[in-house]
């Protein structure tokens, strides 16, 4: 969540929040989503309500379920949207490790876009950087550059997320040597690492970041402490981990601990 109390959110991102939870872990409980946004239980149970007539999920006893099978193009947007401030903040920091004649490869995901977006324009000329991605909203980005140096990865495209991926991607990756991979993730645990709820996102991820000298993750603190389906790498694979000013300390303090470089964007 932005800031610390579930009231900082409006009714509809909450509902944005609550169908991302059912995603991503396939249930939810009336009882837990209470205590995370602190609203009343009459309020959680219209969300869900709301939400299953808008066919993001199975409303059942005490909580919701996830539909098989149900994919919704407009994810990526929805979730776009969610700690935007947590993630331009991300963004901002993250770029200042790209370097002229730097090969970066940039996977899949909202934080991952933001970093793009803060790019600045003296990198964005004269074909100073090479940029590698799967990710449709970020080639879209670079594309408006005046002389971008992009390689897009083909593949099967994913609409939940935007991106491409599957054998042809790996294979494309595997031939590719970087100097700085930047990754997202849905979930961050110190037992379980970054993990996504797709298992040929967690793939394509993996691959990026085997093959790249540097491997950072970027997410904001809503994800550290979920728990994805698939993981992708370990916390202690990464070099660096980039998040937002409302990342437990304890939790920070842990992934120095394991040898992993902490930068806390402001």
């Amino acid at each position: 969540m932005e800031g610390s109390n579930g009231r900082d959110l409006n009714a509809a991102q909450r509902r944005a929040q609550i169908a991302q939870l059912v995603e991503e872990n396939g249930r939810v409980s009336v009882t837990d989503l209470v205590k995370t946004y602190n609203v009343t239980e009459t309020s959680i149970r219209r969300d869900l309500t709301l939400l299953e007539a808008d066919n993001r999920l199975r409303r059942i006893h005490g909580g919701a379920v996830s539909l098989p099978g149900n994919f919704r193009t407009d994810t990526f947007v929805e979730k776009a949207k969610l700690h935007i401030r947590a993630k331009e903040s991300i963004g901002r920091a993250a770029v200042e490790l790209i370097s002229d004649g730097d090969i970066v490869l940039l996977a899949s995901g909202t934080t991952t876009l933001q970093v793009v977006r803060h790019i600045p324009p003296r990198l964005r000329l004269n074909n100073l950087i090479t940029l590698v991605t799967n990710s449709m909203p970020i080639a879209q980005q670079i594309l408006a550059w005046p002389s971008p140096n992009l390689t897009i990865l083909g593949g099967l495209y994913l609409p939940d997320y935007q991106a491409t991926i599957g054998p042809q991607t790996i294979a494309l990756l595997k031939d590719i040597t970087a100097d700085v991979a930047f990754l997202g993730a849905d979930g961050l645990t110190l037992e379980g690492g970054a993990t996504t709820a797709n298992v040929l996102i967690a793939e394509a991820d993996r691959m990026m970041a085997e093959r790249a000298r540097k491997k950072v993750l970027v997410t904001d603190s809503s994800k550290i402490g979920q728990a994805g389906f698939i993981p992708i790498k370990p916390i202690t694979d990464f070099d660096l981990l980039i998040t937002d000013a409302e990342a437990p300390s304890s939790f920070l303090d842990s992934v120095r601990h394991a040898g992993v470089e902490v930068l806390v964007a402001r």
